[in-house]
């Protein structure tokens, strides 16, 4: 089994629901990406450059989507959030499916590769 499959299997509903959910979208609407396993958590990427990870954040009660160029495209998605301080990553965060609007995501997801794949690095600052 790889790293990235015991990942998912070993998370506790309702997150494994979520990821696996997430996960199945990410990979039907980029078949290009690529999924791998890195800081113990699953990220995507595009052309060897890393797209978005999926995260539990210790206390919070939501899978975190956690886009590296979040800031780039934060100001057509304002439910993007910036939780942590952090510089260029921005984050959906999905509390449920019952929410969960997949329209949305995967229009978020094709601006966001489309962006990374045009750029010439995934970290810029």
């Amino acid at each position: 089994m790889k790293p990235v499959d015991a990942y998912f299997i070993n998370q506790k509903e309702p997150y494994q629901s979520i990821m696996l959910y997430l996960r199945s979208v990410i990979l039907k609407t980029l078949p290009e990406a690529e999924e791998y396993y890195s800081y113990k958590i699953p990220f995507y990427r595009i052309d060897k450059k890393p797209l978005l990870y999926l995260n539990i954040l210790k206390g919070k009660t939501y899978v975190d989507v956690a886009f590296i160029q979040g800031i780039l495209f934060e100001p057509e998605f304002p439910e993007l959030k910036n939780d942590n301080k952090r510089k260029q990553v921005r984050s959906l965060q999905v509390y449920s499916l019952e929410d969960f609007n997949q329209q949305q995501f995967e229009t978020l997801l094709i601006v966001a590769a489309t962006k990374l794949k045009a750029s010439k690095k995934a970290w810029f600052i």
